[in-house]
């Protein structure tokens, strides 16, 4: 019945372009992250930090736009909640870089540790990935490579929980300063929920493929 209906939906009108500008905004602001985090000068940092605001307006602007076209159409793609949870997470990732560009700022953190970057390209590997599923789910033809990326999302999740553990274990080790040790704290913590959510995303566009694949 699923396929049935499928063959009955205008796709790459509406919601299809809409899934699509959200996962390109999010492999946008991830590799911008990656720049930010390896920025040579505190300027150049601060001017990655502004382009991150700016992709996280965007990436609102967009959410709001689905959210919209849920609201408005009786008919969807897919089933109403597999779509909000894959946009929620998809716009949770975002705002997850943008938290984590912020404490960055605010906590006036100059020296950037090794994992800090290293879970940065882990957010990054899994905005590409994602952006790879999500353009996979306009045909369905390819489900077997959309479950692949979704694969590979959970091992970059698993990965970064690793790297979580041991930066966190590490920090109350080696830093005596306790409002450091707050501040960092937050800043992987940021970094690990992104990609917590790349994982959330991830089970969203399995739901779909199990579904409509």
């Amino acid at each position: 019945m699923a396929n049935f209906l499928q063959f009955f939906i205008p796709q790459d009108k509406k919601f299809f372009p809409l899934f699509e500008r959200a996962s390109d905004n999010l492999q946008a602001i991830s590799k911008v992250l990656v720049e930010m985090v390896n920025a040579p000068t505190a300027e150049k940092r601060r001017e990655l930090i502004k382009e991150i605001e700016r992709l996280e307006h965007v990436g609102d602007g967009v959410t709001h736009e689905i959210f919209n076209e849920l609201s408005a159409n009786f008919i969807t793609p897919f089933d109403r909640e597999d779509i909000h949870n894959l946009v929620s997470s998809l716009d949770d990732i975002v705002d997850d870089i943008h938290g984590t560009a912020k404490r960055i700022q605010i906590y006036k953190i100059e020296t950037i540790p090794p994992n800090v970057a290293k879970l940065a390209e882990l957010v990054q590997s899994g905005a590409e990935e994602l952006h790879n599923a999500v353009k996979g789910l306009r045909d369905m033809k390819n489900a077997g490579k959309i479950r692949e990326a979704c694969v590979k999302i959970n091992s970059i999740e698993n990965h970064a929980d690793d790297i979580f553990d041991m930066s966190i274990a590490s920090l109350f080790e080696e830093e005596k300063d306790a409002i450091k040790v707050i501040k960092m704290k937050e800043v992987y913590s940021a970094l690990e929920a992104a990609t917590d959510m790349c994982e959330d995303a991830a089970n969203a566009i399995s739901s779909i493929v199990i579904k409509y694949g």
